[in-house]
């Protein structure tokens, strides 16, 4: 049931006193909540789930009270209005649901052990002590935790503890801050600690599992971090110190909890001898992400969930801002480019998706809209284009400005736009509401039109969508001084075409950097001068290039068979951004190819004319003094390679294994996951599978893991994948947060899919019990829906989940990617002979 009011309408906190007491043996915490704050009315509600409340009293009064389950309230009925304080008695389950307060299980040395921690973000701060669980409703808090304590354990919360008395942990009180961001940890771990140049103690935290050296990484990163935002922010961080939390069940990726920020493991501890560079930029980008947060969203934060975007869109882009200011011989700005845009681009043209401001109320609504690629994503590329219009300086001067009036408080998206709008003089909110607000993204046609260049912006969709008229103030960023700065109109004509080239010398070129959220699309004329000039794109240009014309194509407006004849043209770039474009492009037509059939045979080959030289030119190892470029190119290539069934990278990666089928885990990062993927493929046994899933549950390196996983998954062998389907449930062996990535492998593997498609369909109702009611939830049916491209599976696809629509939280993602696999079905029956019959052109 969807709350109609705010719960801070009728009682505002403004400090608590909190104490827990947690028995891990029992599985079950107590405790008191003392709340003091000013009550609005008589009739109060104060927020908590799944407790037992066996005493409320106000100003030291016992009052009558009620547990409202169905709204996760309590609800009280006071004497009067005004200052009260609160003290609430309650009990509560521990629960493994990766909400709340939660164990996290490892292992060391074969001894099966666990640590405390907790995830609070976006209502289950009311799993762990009653509360005016909304972001609006910021207190101060004292924090008192009492445990079944053991020799040794380290306890950590956001604050420093001061004081243990009789067993309890006490903490220093916070500053004023929203529950949700509330945290705390215990259990045996080890940690590294640093300083910044401000003072701030910045520290990594970790179970014994983990190698020492496995910290340092973080630890840098965090510290420089840190000290990049207090600079570009000119705002002090804000609390004595920032620990950095890895824990071993963690369900998001990393939760930006004021002063203890808490991550998977893979986010966070790595082996710094033997990592791939592309693993370290992103756990680099998410530590920096969750950090840009302890200011952005945590110092000031959404005033409600539907600004969720303050929060995530702008730490989504300032991840990118830190790490190419501390690490800038990386280029970070190019995964952006390769990662968050086309994701953003992809996910946006569906018609039905929701808009980056989206209005929310029903709990299970909110974790919906934490759709990473339009409130991370796609706000982010909003947020990279204010950048662009507005420049760093009016940025910072609007920034700080914007911290100064609403730190320790609530704003809402207006108040961002007036500071920068203030600090640039420019009306930010007019140019930004159209990209907030509206669902979407314009394709910008440019034409030759009676001899005129035109511009012309539509809605741009994949699969059928409904025009609604909208239109955008576009940022076009063209390359002749003829095009306006800003697109606001639906059509504007430039002028002369011929008079217009001649002048300029170059093809004529819109999105310049490819940073404003729109596609181009050029007509013949425009298109066949930029392909004839194609030598003179620097990498982010082909790199647009090849992803407009891979969604023009997914959108209808061209043919992919079109396109198929120009990749060869990009196989040789040096260019990570350009190679990571063309192998997306290259991965889309298989869809359009039957396994085993003659067609899959010539896109094999295809696949192979693409890698060829490159795999010559990088072979397999990492070679001394290479660039970044080659190290994170390798791997597509090779996969490539061994896509293509070539039969010398298959037996190059065989030797590989035989070389190092001692000590697996010591292939280089880089090229891994192929090398075990090709032995299982090309050479698996039983005795191979036991032995990698052996490794799997012994590891506690989280690359070398998934690596394992991937390899594990590609099986071709039925005996072996349904051992895989039967581990599945088996948290011992494949913990929930991992689960999906076991069911994207088995699934995308022809061999397997109909064992995973079966085992979510007969056991959804298990999946629901175990992850249900966390953001990751939905996410199983986007992941079935990237995968089906047939009209049966589409027919078992709508059967399955259409009787579910309904379902709080779920009926966005089962509306869209219904619509995302009859496009796809239609897409593959309309062109597949085309297509087909281009790739068998090209590789004659």
């Amino acid at each position: 049931m969807a709350e109609l009011t705010h719960f801070y309408e009728t009682f505002q906190p403004s400090h608590y006193d909190i104490f827990i007491d947690i028995n891990r043996e029992t599985k079950q915490i107590k405790g008191t909540s003392t709340i003091t704050g000013d009550a609005k009315t008589q009739s109060i509600a104060i927020h908590q789930k799944y407790m037992t409340i066996s005493a409320v009293k106000t100003d030291g009064v016992a009052v009558p009270f009620k547990t409202d389950d169905a709204n996760e309230a309590i609800r009280i009925d006071l004497s009067k209005t005004g200052d009260t304080t609160l003290a609430i008695d309650y009990s509560a389950p521990l629960t493994d649901s990766m909400m709340g307060i939660y164990p996290s299980y490892y292992e060391v040395n074969g001894e099966k052990k666990q640590i405390i921690g907790t995830q609070f973000e976006t209502t289950a701060a009311r799993q762990a002590f009653p509360s005016v669980d909304e972001p609006e409703a910021k207190a101060t808090f004292d924090l008192a935790i009492k445990f079944d304590e053991h020799a040794g354990e380290t306890i950590i919360s956001n604050m420093p503890e001061v004081k243990t008395e009789n067993g309890v942990h006490y903490f220093d009180t916070t500053v004023r801050m929203s529950t949700y961001l509330i945290a705390f940890a215990f259990g045996d771990l080890q940690s590294k600690l640093t300083t910044t140049k401000s003072g701030v103690k910045v520290g990594v935290f970790a179970t014994k599992a983990h190698q020492a050296n496995e910290l340092d990484f973080a630890l840098d990163i965090a510290k420089r971090s840190i000290e990049f935002y207090e600079d570009f922010y000119q705002t002090p961080y804000p609390l004595p110190h920032s620990w950095q939390l890895a824990l071993p069940d963690f369900s998001a990726g990393a939760m930006e909890n004021w002063g203890l920020v808490t991550y998977r493991e893979a986010y966070l501890v790595l082996d710094p001898d033997n990592t791939a560079l592309d693993m370290k930029q992103r756990v680099a980008t998410v530590i920096a992400h969750e950090l840009a947060h302890q200011w952005f969203g945590d110092l000031v934060t959404m005033k409600w969930w539907d600004d969720l975007w303050l929060n995530e869109s702008f730490a989504n882009m300032m991840e990118y801002v830190a790490i190419d200011a501390i690490q800038p011989d990386w280029h970070i700005w190019e995964a952006f480019q390769t990662g968050e845009a086309p994701m953003a681009l992809q996910r946006d043209a569906t018609d039905g998706v929701q808009s980056v401001h989206v209005q929310v109320e029903d709990p299970a609504e909110i974790d919906a809209i934490f759709d990473s690629a339009i409130v991370y994503a796609k706000g982010a590329r909003m947020l990279v284009m204010v950048r662009a219009l507005i420049g760093d300086d009016a940025l910072r001067k609007g920034l700080k400005a914007y911290f100064d009036a609403h730190k320790f408080g609530n704003a809402k998206g207006a108040d961002l736009w007036a500071a920068l709008g203030q600090a640039s003089g420019m009306d930010v909110g007019a140019i930004m509401n159209s990209w907030l607000e509206q669902p979407g993204y314009p394709v910008v046609s440019a034409s030759v039109v009676a001899g005129k260049l035109t511009l012309t912006q539509e809605q741009f969709f994949i699969g059928d969508g409904k025009d609604a008229g909208r239109q955008w103030q576009i940022p076009l960023n063209s390359n002749y001084e003829a095009a306006p700065e800003l697109l606001t109109d639906k059509t504007v004509t430039l002028g002369d075409y011929d008079a217009l080239r001649s002048a300029s010398g170059e093809p004529f070129r819109l999105n310049v950097g490819n940073n404003s959220h729109f596609i181009v699309k050029y007509d013949d004329t425009l298109l066949q001068d930029i392909l004839a000039n194609f030598a003179e794109l620097n990498a982010i240009a082909q790199l647009q290039l090849l992803q407009d014309l891979r969604l023009l194509a997914d959108g209808r407006q061209i043919s992919y068979a079109s396109v198929v004849p120009l990749l060869p043209r990009f196989a040789d770039s040096t260019s990570t951004p350009v190679n990571t474009a063309l192998y997306t492009v290259a991965h889309n037509l298989l869809k359009f190819v039957q396994p085993g059939s003659s067609e899959e045979q010539n896109l094999r080959a295809f696949y192979d004319k693409l890698s060829a030289q490159q795999v010559t030119r990088l072979g397999w190892l990492p070679k001394s003094g290479e660039s970044n470029d080659d190290q994170l190119t390798r791997p597509y290539v090779l996969s490539a390679a061994l896509y293509a069934k070539n039969p010398k990278a298959i037996a190059d990666a065989h030797d590989l294994f035989t070389q190092n089928a001692a000590n697996l885990a010591a292939l280089s990062a880089d090229i891994r996951v192929l090398v075990l993927r090709n032995e299982v493929k090309n050479y698996g046994s039983a005795d191979l599978f036991e032995k990698l899933l052996t490794a799997y549950r012994q590891t506690s390196d989280a690359s070398y893991k998934a690596d394992l996983s991937a390899a594990l998954t590609s099986t071709p062998d039925a005996s072996l994948i349904a051992k895989i389907i039967a581990k599945f449930e088996d948290a011992e062996t494949i913990k929930p947060q991992d689960l999906r990535a076991w069911y994207r492998g088995v699934l995308s593997n022809d061999d397997g899919q109909q064992a995973a498609w079966d085992w979510l369909r007969n056991d959804w109702q298990w999946l629901e019990d175990t992850v249900g009611g966390d953001m990751e939830f939905s996410t199983y049916i986007t992941v079935t829906s990237g995968i089906f491209h047939t009209a049966p599976r589409l027919a078992e696809f709508k059967a399955f989940f259409e009787p579910k629509v309904n379902t709080p939280g779920l009926t966005r993602e089962i509306t869209m990617d219904t619509k995302i696999v009859a496009t796809r079905v239609d897409l593959v029956e309309a062109e597949k002979d085309a297509v087909n019959a281009a790739i068998a052109e090209t590789v004659k």
